[in-house]
Order: structure tokens, then C-alpha cells, then sequence
């Protein structure tokens, strides 16, 4: 019993849960590809075209009236239209709607007003193409999309986390967009970018068609070596919160400030004033890495499409969109026919009706019923003149004009009236012949009227990413005490033990056994007394080492790069043994060795000299080149005259040395 009953409750919770799961991605969090609009915004739109009377609208009515519509209340409602005014396109703004640069809100919705753009009546609204359903009450009508006739989705952008998926749509240049869709009608190929009204820098090169990844930066200007200012800010990021990221930057010693000041208005200016001995080249490296003067954004194009979420690419948004364009305006223009045929079929009727003077015809009909009968059979002579068969209906508002309109009726102007409308259909059936040339010469018309306000913001430009090692401020000491065999920032150490360092550098440790391996800069770590070299970790930087292999007693010279290695993993220069050991190690090219050899009574030479450059690089796990087959002692470096004067002395050296 128990079992069934914990089994109708799973079922219970799963049912509610994608119940929930649903309303949540399609009612709210992610918009539909076929208006680019989320729910929220539809009814803001929808309302603002019910009041619209060309006057602004205080917000605050413009809420109260959304809410006929939406069911989640009026901060939802407040926060979407003034965010969706912000962008730009569809809402005129009148009042404070905030500031996108420097995050301020805006001020009471009773303080400010909107109405419709002019851009936004004419492309976004048509009630005979509108699909209406009923509101959550029942009350109303809401749209269940619009006919949008601009690719609202990439124009805007959106963002929304809805339950298991999310969605971050860049905005895109209302020209590029545009410019593309009349490619697609053309059949040709492009390609279009984000673009933010913050402006900034774009790195595109790891962009994916609406996902994968970007990189967007400030703009930074070097004003003079003390100052540089911040003229745009990337995409997402506020003048507070990059100043605040700076701060803390320079707190952390990252690098040396001495004042940042904000005098952002209209535009983003944002003064950093450096410290003295900092350069300004360098200071903009080390914003780009340690602040939000550089981030990184990974888009993700998810939508609704037919119901159902979707992750699609800018192309196949961009001509689904294009597709509707096409849809919405052949579907316009066969309205306007029909209406202009209409038109056409009264001005006709109404002309023969009175011209021919067959209201004359129904003084002597007693019923109403005769009126209409006398009237139509009035008309048949005329029926191949007219647009279509006459109707019922087309009888009785003849039978509405007036006397006094029969009276002064001006013939004249009636065959104007009906040339005019004659060549009107002519126009619209030559549209509806040629759609794509007509939807080409719309989106024309449009960039003509429009184009100019929406200029390009955010610049496209290639940059390498800038390694905070690279720019990092060395300001830690590290130090190395033998004696007590402590290594770290905390370790007092003379200057021949000690070296300056950033906190990034990843520093490389050699034991005088043979074994080596990377560490991150430590606080103060116990390393041993036999420490035989220790630096930072370079790329190609040359390592000579002389050792001696405890099994055979003999000394072998190798000659390796920077090695590969996994940070605190230890590994070995030479095989191990209790009497294996480095006699000499120093970095760099150029380096002379003088090995002083165990004396024998057979040998009068007890030293030979070898220049290290004459030995090949190998890997590091090389065993390397036997200096003699006698036992070594001690090896010293020498000056190239040493070396120089042992080659002369003994010529066939350097040609046993060279390998």
C-alpha cells in the first residue's frame, strides 16, 4: 500500500515538475525565433500599440495596462520595458530610464513616459496577420506572436535561465543584419558579428555563429605617460563595476595607481592616473589581464522554435527571419489588393449607378425586396466592367448614398479616383509578381530611412591574450637559506640566494642528487641543503650539466632545454644511486668547462678544457657524453681565453670535444 502510494506521488511531482518546466522555458525565460520576443515583451508591445495615440504614456499606466496581459506582476513588467527601451529601437524614452554605462536604475515608473517608435509601428504590427489568443483570464486578447518584420532576436540579443538550459543572444547592427537578409534573398553568402552599444573591442576568432566564445575588451587610451582613460567598456560590464575591479586589482598589488576617476555622462570616460616609475603601455596590459577591462562571453543561441527549445546558429535565425519578412509582406501586399479591388468594385458601381441613372429604376418598386431585385437587374449589362459578380451587399450601400451626394456627383473626379486606384493594383499586383525584388526594395527603404541611426559601435579586431605572468609586477623576493635548507617568499637570504619574482612565475629546483621539479612560489617550504640551482621557469632556456654516475664512476656532460612538467611532480636528471651526483650546472650558451682528472702515472695531463656549446642539445632524458675515461674530480667554468689558449696547446681537443 505504502509502495503505490509513494508511486502516485513520484508521478505526482514529475507531471507538476515539467508542467513547471515548460511554462518556465516558454512563457518566460527564452525567446521565440519567430518575433524574437520573449512574453513579457509581446504584451508591452501589444499594449503600447492598444493606447497608442502618437503622445508618450506615463510607465506607470503603460505598466497597470500590461498587467491586463501578464500575470507576474508589475517589477517584471517595469524592469522589461526599461530594458527593452534601453535598447533603443522599439520605445521612445522620455525621462530617466538609467544609465547602461554606469548601472544607475531609473527613476519611478509615475516620473517617465514612452510611446512607440516610429520603427516599431511600422514593422511590428499588423492585426489581420495577428494571431490572437485568450490572456490568463480570459478577459482579453493577447498576440501569440507578432508580425515582425525586423530580426528582432539578433538586433536585440537576450538573456534567460530557465530551468535546465539558458539562453545569451549578442546583440547584432541593425544595418549588418539587414544588409545580410537582402543577401539571403539574393541567394549570396554573409556573415554577421555582435555588436553592443557599449562599444569596445571584439575578438571573434573563437566565435561559433551565435556560440562559442568571445572575447571582448575597453577601449583604452594613453592620454600622456602619467594618465590613461577608459573610453568603452566591454559588453555586460558597468563603469562601477569595471572601477571597482580595478580597485581591487591594484589593492592586490597587480599594479600601481595612484587615483581612478569616473566622468562618465553621456559617454564612458573613466581616468586612471599611474604611479610614479609605472609606464602607461604597461599599466594597459595589466588592466586588460587583471581587470574587467577584458572579458570573456560564451553565447548561446537557445530559442523556441515551434514550441519546442531549440540551440540554432545565426544563419539559420537570420533566414527563418527572412523567410517571415518575405511571408508578412506578400501577405500585406495581397490585403492591400484586396482592399484596393474593393475599393475598385465600389467606385465602379457607384459610377454606373448614377451615371447610368439606374436609381430611377426603384421609384416604382413597393417592397424592399423589389428594390434589390430592380437594382441588380440594373447591373448585369455591366458586369464584364467590373472587378467581380455584385453582391447582395454591394446593392444595399448603393442604396445608401444620399440624394444630395447624387446631386452634386462630379464625373470628373470619379474617373480620377478610379484610374488611381486601377494603377495602385497594378503597383501591388507588379509587388506581389516580383516578392523578392519588392522584399529587397524594403529593406532598401528602410536602411535609406533608418541606417544612419545605428551606426556599428563595437570594433572587430584580433587580439593575443595577455598573460598575467607576463605583465605581473614582480614584487615578491624569494630566498634560499643552505644552512637551514628553507626556501620561500618568508626566507631571509643574501643577494646571492635571492631573486625577484611575480606571484604567477612557476619556479624549477634542482638537487645536487638529480632530481628536479616546478613549483608555484611558496610562502617558506623545507627544500634540503643541497639545492645546486633554482630560477624561474623559462621556455628554451638552455641547461649544461656535468655528473658523475655513481655505477661506473665516469662523468658524462649533457646539454637539454626547459623541460615539460607537471607542477610538484618530481622527476630525475640521471639514473639514482648513493654516489651519483652534479659537479656543475649553469644555464645559457657560451659556457667553457675545465675538469680536473684523477692523476694517473701514465698521463702527464691532468685537466682538459671543453666548450659546451660544441656538445648537441638533447632531450633530458639523455644520458649525454662521456668527458674521459678517467675519473673527474671537480669541474670549474672558464673564460673563452682559457679556453682559446688550451685549443692551441692541444688542437686535436676541440675536435675530440665537438659532438
Amino acid at each position: 500500500m505504502e509502495t503505490a502510494q509513494y508511486g502516485d506521488l513520484h508521478r505526482l511531482f514529475d507531471e507538476n515538475f515539467i508542467d513547471y518546466t515548460s511554462y518556465v522555458i516558454r512563457e518566460r525565460a527564452i525567446p521565440d525565433v519567430v518575433d524574437g520576443l520573449k512574453p513579457v515583451q509581446r504584451r508591452i508591445l501589444q499594449t503600447l500599440h492598444n493606447v497608442d495615440d502618437g503622445r508618450f504614456h506615463k510607465v506607470a499606466n503603460v505598466v497597470g495596462e500590461t498587467m491586463k496581459l501578464h500575470p507576474h506582476g508589475d517589477a517584471s513588467i517595469f524592469s522589461a520595458l526599461v530594458n527593452l527601451a534601453n535598447k533603443g529601437y522599439l520605445i521612445e524614452r522620455q525621462g530617466n530610464f538609467g544609465n547602461i554605462y554606469t548601472g544607475d536604475s531609473a527613476s519611478a515608473a509615475r516620473y517617465i513616459e514612452c510611446r512607440l517608435s516610429p520603427l516599431a509601428r511600422e514593422t511590428m504590427f499588423n492585426r489581420e496577420l495577428t494571431e490572437f489568443a485568450d490572456s490568463y483570464d480570459g478577459r482579453m486578447k493577447e498576440p501569440v506572436s507578432l508580425p515582425a518584420k525586423l530580426p528582432l532576436l539578433l538586433l536585440q540579443g537576450a538573456e534567460g535561465i530557465a530551468v535546465g538550459m539558458a539562453t545569451k543572444i549578442m546583440p547584432h547592427n541593425f544595418c549588418e543584419l539587414l544588409k545580410a537578409q537582402r543577401q539571403i534573398l539574393k541567394g549570396e553568402d554573409f556573415t554577421v558579428y555582435p555588436d553592443f552599444y557599449q562599444g569596445g573591442l571584439l575578438d571573434i576568432s573563437a566565435y561559433d555563429e551565435g556560440n562559442g566564445r568571445l572575447r571582448c575588451r575597453a577601449r583604452i587610451e594613453e592620454k600622456d605617460d602619467k594618465t590613461v582613460i577608459i573610453r568603452e567598456i566591454p559588453f555586460g560590464t558597468t563603469t562601477q563595476g569595471l572601477i571597482e575591479s580595478i580597485e581591487k586589482a591594484a589593492r592586490a598589488g597587480k599594479f600601481k595607481i595612484l587615483s581612478i576617476n569616473d566622468y562618465t555622462a553621456e559617454d564612458v570616460e573613466i581616468e586612471v592616473k599611474l604611479a610614479r616609475g609605472v609606464r602607461a603601455e604597461e599599466t594597459i596590459k595589466a588592466l586588460y589581464a587583471f581587470t574587467d577591462c577584458e572579458i570573456s562571453i560564451s553565447p548561446s543561441l537557445t530559442v523556441i522554435r515551434e514550441n519546442t527549445p531549440a540551440i540554432l546558429t545565426v544563419s539559420e535565425v537570420l533566414k527563418e527571419n527572412t523567410a517571415r519578412l518575405y511571408d508578412v509582406l506578400q501577405k500585406e501586399q495581397q490585403l492591400e489588393l484586396d482592399r484596393l479591388k474593393e475599393r475598385l468594385q465600389a467606385h465602379l458601381l457607384e459610377r454606373i449607378f448614377i451615371e447610368e441613372r439606374l436609381y430611377k429604376q426603384i421609384e416604382e418598386c413597393s417592397t424592399y425586396e423589389l428594390v434589390i431585385k430592380s437594382v441588380d437587374q440594373a447591373l448585369e449589362p455591366f458586369t464584364a466592367d467590373l472587378v467581380r459578380p455584385v453582391s447582395r451587399e454591394d446593392i444595399e450601400k448603393l442604396l445608401e448614398i444620399k440624394i444630395k451626394r447624387i446631386s452634386r456627383y462630379d464625373i470628373e473626379r470619379k474617373k480620377k479616383e478610379i484610374k488611381n486606384t486601377q494603377r495602385q493594383i497594378k503597383k501591388v499586383e507588379k509587388n506581389l509578381s516580383d516578392m523578392t525584388g519588392f522584399s529587397i526594395r524594403f529593406i532598401d527603404d528602410l536602411l535609406a530611412r533608418y541606417g544612419d541611426d545605428y551606426p556599428r559601435r563595437t570594433e572587430l579586431a584580433t587580439f593575443t591574450e595577455v598573460q598575467a605572468s607576463q605583465v605581473a609586477l614582480t614584487n615578491l623576493t624569494l630566498g634560499y637559506d643552505p644552512e637551514s635548507g628553507f626556501f620561500g617568499t618568508q626566507v631571509k637570504a643574501g643577494p646571492e640566494n635571492s631573486l625577484a619574482c611575480s606571484e604567477y612565475d612557476r619556479i624549477m629546483l634542482i638537487d645536487k642528487s638529480g632530481w628536479y621539479k616546478v613549483i608555484n612560489v611558496p610562502d617558506k617550504i623545507f627544500i634540503g641543503h643541497d639545492l645546486v640551482w633554482w630560477g624561474r621557469v623559462a621556455e628554451k632556456k638552455t641547461f649544461n650539466l656535468v655528473y658523475r654516475d655513481g655505477k661506473q664512476n665516469l662523468c658524462y656532460l649533457k646539454r637539454f632545454v626547459t623541460p615539460k612538467f607537471i607542477v610538484d611532480k618530481e622527476y630525475r636528471l640521471f639514473e639514482q644511486h648513493r654516489r651519483s651526483e652534479i659537479l656543475f650546472l649553469k644555464t645559457g650558451e657560451g659556457i667553457n668547462l675545465r675538469a680536473h682528472l684523477s692523476p694517473s702515472p701514465r698521463s702527464r695531463k691532468n685537466r682538459e678544457v671543453f666548450r659546451c656549446d660544441n656538445f648537441l642539445i638533447k632531450g633530458i632524458g639523455a644520458i649525454g657524453k662521456r668527458l674521459s675515461t678517467r675519473p673527474i674530480r671537480r669541474v670549474e667554468e672558464v673564460s673563452d681565453a682559457v679556453a682559446a689558449k688550451a685549443e692551441e696547446e692541444a688542437p686535436q681537443a676541440s675536435l675530440f670535444n665537438k659532438q
